[in-house]
């Protein structure tokens, strides 16, 4: 029986380069050792409070050093880690909770009272992030070292929003995640030991934790945090800290490029990753332009672990293009309209992007049914259309499902539309996404007012800030008479894009 723990790339960093520095936030320097005696003791303090392996435990902070410390903490208990998003609202968080079948919450200060609200209407219990979980850590016996589990239980829970707009927690296993940041590490891209990457992606996100902690780790490289990104602070940051690895969504790529022309001297940057939603092709040349580094775009999914393609210098770089697929891992077209079994289309046919290998999640939670359906046949659907070309490179061309990616994050219309519906003047709503300059795609609610109301588009926007996430709620509130319908009664979303773009 082959057993495995995510803990392990820490670990054996702790054993192999243990005075190397692991972390730097701020003034604070932690060296691998260090790190890994922290989580340990962490780790001791969580059995101390009952958590047993295979218990899930939700983990809401932002980018600050309790964030890896309280994950591999987690992970070395044997327990699953289920990151929290931080612009969810509590109900959105007491969901999670509850959908996890979550046993505690550990929670930063600065999330403190939108977590307590959610873990009391959950009825789990939280601990803070800092001097709670020292206090606790200080005096508890700490692990001699991770808990080992069987390769394939789970690690990690990743909740994603599914077009029903209930979100989903996909199952990902030590499995996946090793071998997701190893070949992140040593396979995908040049990453080297001694690199510096600016951790600057949300690592609750699929994205910032696995490419940005868990590959520069894997790789034995140094972690710098930056809690919350603006362009000017991280070039100044990553030319104090002479970092030379940048993982980046495109909204952080454009506000770089704007941020250059007025900075005095400008980061070495070697590798540069860019994901989380596609890259104008013209941000790609000025960013290379401005700072003389390649960008390496890809792709992935928080079902994939995420990363399952991405432009690799094995295979030459394709602006435009998200690479070739990781090694071990089979990226292919199938025709997208065939449900039930899996029918691959030639080269240059735009169909369904599937995905196989070892980084494919085990399914979604509790949901048989949604797992069934995105599981065909030991292939993935990803609900991305696409094509691949004949030397192989892949290209994402839209979306099968409606889906906004705004900054990075995936915005789900039905799951917008399903709150707006709750408001009292608001009889009917559609949910599009718009092109925006700094975002990407901007969230826009098109709503038919109820009866003999007058709707304020102003006052829609205030009411939804305070019934979904920071990143979900419509900035852009268009107000009309009726919805353009089809012969199927199902609203023409393409006509409204058409209506409302400028």
């Amino acid at each position: 029986m082959a057993t495995l723990n995510l803990a392990v790339i820490l670990a054996e960093n702790a054993r192999r380069r243990p005075d190397h520095t692991a972390l730097v936030e701020g003034d604070l320097r932690l060296s691998f050792a260090q790190v890994w005696r922290r989580a340990l003791a962490r780790a001791g303090a969580l059995a101390g409070l009952g958590v047993r392996p295979g218990d899930r435990v939700a983990l809401m902070a932002p980018n600050t050093v309790e964030f890896p410390t309280a994950y591999y903490a987690v992970a070395a208990a044997g327990a699953v880690v289920v990151p929290v998003h931080l612009l969810l609202s509590a109900e959105e968080v007491e969901h999670v909770l509850r959908d996890s079948g979550a046993t505690l919450l550990l929670c930063h200060p600065a999330q403190a009272e939108t977590g307590t609200t959610a873990a009391l209407g959950a009825g789990v219990p939280a601990v803070t992030l800092g001097a709670e979980f020292d206090r606790l850590a200080a005096v508890a016996e700490p692990l001699p070292t991770y808990v080992t589990r069987e390769a394939d239980d789970p690690a990690v829970v990743l909740y994603t929003s599914g077009t029903t707009g209930v979100p989903k927690g996909a199952v990902l296993s030590h499995f996946n995640l090793v071998m997701n940041a190893t070949v992140n590490a040593f396979d995908a891209n040049d990453i080297r030991r001694d690199d510096i990457a600016l951790g600057a992606l949300p690592l609750f996100h699929a994205f910032g934790q696995t490419v940005s902690l868990n590959s520069t780790w894997r790789a034995g490289a140094t972690l710098v945090l930056m809690p919350r990104f603006d362009a000017a602070g991280a070039i100044e940051l990553m030319v104090k800290e002479r970092v030379n690895t940048f993982h980046g969504v495109p909204t952080m790529y454009v506000s770089l490029v704007a941020a250059a022309a007025g900075a005095d001297v400008l980061p070495e940057l070697r590798v540069c990753v860019s994901g989380g939603a596609s890259l104008p092709v013209a941000v790609l040349e000025r960013f290379e332009e401005a700072f003389g580094a390649v960008v390496h775009e890809g792709y992935g999914l928080s079902e994939t672990s995420p990363t399952a393609t991405v432009n690799q210098p094995v295979f030459g770089t394709r602006p435009g293009t998200i690479g070739h697929p990781l090694w071990g891992v089979e990226a292919e077209i199938a025709r997208a309209e065939v449900e039930g079994r899996i029918e691959m289309l030639p080269a240059g046919e735009l169909g369904e992007v599937v995905i196989r290998g070892h980084n494919v999640f085990s399914g979604y939670l509790g949901r048989p049914e949604a797992t069934a359906e995105a599981l065909v046949d030991g292939w993935f659907r990803t609900g991305d259309l696409g094509t691949k070309d004949e030397d192989g490179f892949l290209r994402i061309v839209d979306r099968k499902k409606d889906v906004v990616i705004r900054g990075g994050f995936n915005v789900y219309p039905r799951e917008v539309e399903e709150v707006l519906m709750r408001h009292p003047g608001i009889a009917q709503v559609a949910v599009i996404g718009l092109p925006d300059d700094l975002h990407g795609e901007e969230v826009c609610a098109v709503v038919v007012p109820a009866p003999g109301v007058e709707l304020d588009a102003a006052g829609v926007t205030e009411w939804s800030k305070e019934h979904l996430g920071r990143h979900k709620y419509p900035r852009r509130v268009e107000i009309t008479d009726a919805l353009p319908l089809g012969p199927s009664m199902k609203v023409l979303k393409r006509e409204l894009r058409t209506r409302y773009v400028g």
